[in-house]
Formats: structure tokens, sequence, C-alpha cells
């Protein structure tokens, strides 16, 4: 069982979290969702396609400009609360590695805090643990926070994410936080290269079998990219063949730039599997 915020999710339940960027440069966007209400109508829009979790994130993850903890603060924490205010039942989650945003967001409304920079800061998950809210544990190779792999080396790629993953799983749950809260992440791209994010992929299972729920971050990364030799803007195809092979391996909650086509890549995943019924089953029976 899965449970976040007011909500709970069963085992073959996935969970769509949506990115909504208070960033002027993320690299998807362009800034798009910088501003209150263009971010808010993103927000309305992903919750009408299916989305349960609104993850909010105030740097991008990339190199560029120095954001400071209080520029993080100011462009999150206000919009974390006008989110909780508009949608009581969605899960907020803030996408930061710092524990002071991190309880900053807590007290403005967070559900969940996804530290995609693998506990570079420990009081994250003091702060997860505090508030009680959820926590993402995430690989990142050991990566400082918004920097780029340079000829990184792994002797076995999936074996240093496990061991990273659930460390930093079992020691949120010794802290205090939820065992029923608690996410692992392999972290496609971050301190990896394109071979590794799809050797991370092709043994997703052996992150489910730990019995740790799994979240992956795909959406039009650079591993995609590399993959099929596309831009930016053309790699949603390969995103959603991503998904489905995650989907089918086992993970539960993914992090998506497009909502609509993820939720019906996963139903579909889902029907095959036997998961869920087919939403109309009419041939060969009229």
């Amino acid at each position: 069982m899965l449970r976040l915020g007011r909500r709970e999710f069963g085992p073959h339940e996935p969970v769509i979290m949506a990115i909504v960027n208070r960033t002027p440069d993320s690299f998807y966007d362009r800034g798009a969702t910088f501003r209150d209400e263009p971010a808010l109508a993103r927000v309305a829009q992903a919750v009408s396609e299916g989305a349960a979790i609104i993850d909010i994130g105030g740097v991008k993850a990339g190199p560029g400009e120095e954001v400071t903890a209080e520029e993080e603060t100011r462009r999150t924490v206000g919009f974390v609360a006008e989110v909780r205010r508009r949608f009581p039942d969605v899960i907020i989650s803030v996408d930061t590695w710092r524990a002071e945003v991190g309880a900053a967001v807590c007290e403005a409304g967070a559900d969940l805090l996804n530290d995609a920079w693998g506990g570079v800061d420990p009081g994250l998950a003091e702060v997860a643990a505090r508030y009680g809210v959820g926590l993402v544990c995430t690989h990142a190779g050991g990566a400082e926070p918004r920097t780029r792999p340079h000829r990184v080396e792994y002797d076995d790629v999936m074996a240093d994410i496990l061991d990273v993953t659930v460390g930093l799983a079992e020691r949120a749950l010794a802290l205090g936080v939820p065992r029923e809260s608690i996410m692992i992440d392999p972290g496609h791209d971050f301190g990896k290269n394109t071979r590794h994010s799809l050797e991370a992929t092709r043994r997703l299972g052996e992150m489910v079998a730990t019995g740790w729920p799994v979240l992956v971050s795909l959406s039009n990364k650079d591993f995609v990219g590399e993959t099929l030799d596309r831009p930016v803007k053309e790699r949603v195809v390969g995103t959603l063949a991503t998904t489905a092979v995650s989907a089918w391996l086992g993970a539960q909650v993914y992090r998506v730039h497009e909502v609509a086509e993820t939720r019906q890549v996963l139903e579909m995943v889902g029907a095959i599997a036997g998961h869920r019924d087919p939403a109309v089953a009419r041939r060969g029976l009229a």
C-alpha cells in the first residue's frame, strides 16, 4: 500500500505525478509555468487528465544561474499554499534537495518531498519525518546538485542504485518517515550516461523486488533523446515506450509532462497485465 496525503494506492494502481516547474529556464517548457496563473492552469489541466500528484520545482535540474534557498522558497511556498487551497485533495510534491526549503513547503501544505539528488542534504529526510510526509529516495551517483555526469563509471549500475536507494529508504524509515510513504527512484540521467539509464530501465524489476514502491522520472530526458537522436520536443514517443516497459516491470509512480498520454499507456499496460478491465468490452459480444 502506498499512502500519500489523503490518498491510498493499491500495489497495481499506477500513479501519475505531473511536473509543474516554477522556473524561468526549465529544459522542457522554457518557463511556461513560471508565472502563477499559467502554473495554476497547468495544475488544473493535469488533475483533469488524471494526475494524482503535482510535483512543484523551484530550481531546474541542470546547470544555470544560481538559485539560493531563499529564492527557491519564494518560488514554491506561496504556490504550494495556493494549490492546496484550490485543490484540497491533490497530493502536492516539491522537488527540492534542501531541508530548509522542505520545511517551508511542508508548513504550506506539501505532502511529499521529492529528493532528486540522492540525500545530498541528510536533513531533508529528517524534515519528512518531522512533518509526517512522504519522501522519494533517488540514486544520483553521488553527483552534486545541478551538475552533469562526466565519464561516470559503475561496476554494476543497478547494484549501486539498489545500495543507495534502499539505504536512503531504510534511513528515512528509521527517522520516522511512514513506510507506506517512501518511494525509491533509479534517477534516470542523474549521475548516469545513456547506457546506464537504459540498463536501469531494463533491470527495473530488481528495484520492484525490494518491496519499496518505485518512482520513475523518464519524461523527455536526455537518455531518450540520445537513444533515438531526437531533440527535446520530439521525445514523447520514446518516453511513452519507456513508460510502457517500466509499467510492465512494476514501477508504480510516473513523473511526467504529458499526463493524458501517460495515462493511456498505463491503462493499456494494466489491462494487458490483467490488473484492470477494459473500459469497454463489446467486440464479439454484441
